[in-house]
């Protein structure tokens, strides 16, 4: 066992992690905030906890780290006291409505760290959360994949650095774990003496990936934003849902078709990494799913995909039957990122799991006990940024987030990893 000091939010910790075989927790010692500092244990509240992907979250959590506190917080007493039957002694239920803003901030005062699961964050207004996180001195992470929102919490910082709290906004599987990839792609190729020149995110889900309503209203809010892209450091604006692309995912997924969508990773990257050219492309299955989801593009009008309101009564009214697709289509899950140099040479990572609601709850714990053990310094930062999570920390961060992946490399050429690579002779393959 290893034992290292930390230092977060000025106060010193202690962090003990074990060097853990395949399917074996870790145990730590975690960061608490100074009036909490009587607890045994870090406390973590999961708000959302009662939905697929909080719930989702607090199980990986449990099972990374068993001495956690853990406070799973929803709207749903039912499924909450079912969850924490499942979760074991150190949980419990705690009925919050973060729309509550008194109530909120109770519920954050007595924990270290609040994680926000409760989607979808399309079209809302305020970072409630994390301004309450910011008023009672508490850590905060949130799973957030909308763009205005991400950068409204950025907004943000200044505010986080005065209280004195670490703050990441997109912390989950993709935007998340994805931008952590790009970020040490992007750090390998420059310690080569490569520069970058284009950054593209490829993902694919299979149906709605096991995740629920949430994924489904997330996706149908998506289809109301234009796209914004960036080609050599030029902003470009385009139609969702189109410019498809047959990208092999490698094994475990092969190839699948990909179109484009509004994701903050473009812009954080672009901003934080420094990339000239970035995109990002999403995928399902079966096949008819994209069609769909590029008819709704043209059929309904852009104001009724940005009402919550008419969003929900879409989903309530398909959610039957992706439900009934799902069960045929599984929910297999991949990000592929490719990083393109200006010499022409070009490196992937590819993340692939057999089952997304269980990935990327494993994606948002490894990102929530990095946070606990020191990793992320006060001010509010995305994932990319050595600032949220310190580059030394990142291989552990993507080591525990890849848990039971049935695919994970990272900067492999092209050819190495796809399912039917292309040889043009002499043995170079594209």
């Amino acid at each position: 066992m290893a034992r290292v000091s930390l230092v977060l939010n000025q106060k010193l910790v202690i962090s003990c992690v074990k060097e853990r075989q395949p399917g074996v927790s870790s145990s730590v010692q975690l960061y608490k905030k100074k009036k909490n500092q009587q607890n045994v244990t870090s406390r973590v509240l999961v708000l959302g906890g009662t939905g697929r992907v909080g719930g989702s979250t607090a199980i990986a959590l449990s099972k990374l780290s068993p001495d956690l506190q853990l406070l799973v917080a929803g709207r749903n007493r039912e499924k909450g006291a079912h969850l924490v039957e499942t979760l074991g002694e150190n949980s419990e239920f705690v009925e919050v409505d973060f729309d509550d803003e008194k109530a909120l901030k109770a519920a954050l005062n007595d924990v270290d760290l609040v994680v926000h699961a409760a989607g979808p964050f399309q079209q809302t207004e305020k970072c409630t959360v994390l301004e309450a996180a910011i008023s009672t001195e508490t850590a905060y992470l949130d799973v957030c994949d909308d763009t205005s929102y991400a950068f409204r919490a950025k907004s943000l910082h200044q505010k986080a650095v005065a209280a004195n709290i670490p703050a990441i906004t997109t912390g989950g599987i993709y935007p998340g774990v994805s931008n952590v990839m790009a970020a040490e792609l992007v750090r390998t190729t420059r310690s080569e003496s490569m520069e970058p020149e284009r950054l593209r995110f490829f993902y694919y889900t299979a149906g709605s990936g096991g995740a629920g309503p949430t994924i489904l209203a997330t996706s149908f809010l998506l289809l109301a934003e234009e796209v914004v892209a960036y080609n050599r450091g030029e902003t470009v604006k385009l139609k969702p849902y189109t410019g498809m692309l047959n990208v092999d995912f490698g094994k475990g997924i092969g190839k699948r078709n990909v179109y484009l969508l509004s994701l903050p990773e473009v812009r954080s990257t672009h901003e934080n990494l420094g990339i000239p050219s970035v995109s990002a492309r999403f995928g399902t299955a079966p096949f008819f799913w994209n069609w769909g989801m590029e008819a709704m593009t043209s059929l309904f009008p852009g104001e009724v995909l940005r009402d919550k309101g008419k969003v929900q009564q879409l989903v309530q009214l398909f959610d039957p039957l992706v439900r009934a697709v799902d069960g045929i289509a599984g929910e297999r899950v991949s990000m592929r990122v490719d990083l393109e140099c200006k010499d022409g040479r070009s490196t992937v990572g590819i993340f692939s799991h057999k089952r997304l609601s269980q990935s990327v709850g494993t994606s948002t714990a490894a990102f929530a006990l990095a946070m606990l053990e020191g990793s992320t310094t006060p001010g509010v930062w995305f994932p990319e940024e050595p600032e949220g999570i310190a580059i030394d920390a990142r291989e552990l961060l993507l080591k525990r987030a890849a848990e039971g992946t049935i695919n994970f490399v990272m900067n492999k050429p092209p050819w190495m990893v796809e399912t039917d690579p292309q040889e043009f002779g002499l043995g170079i393959y594209m």
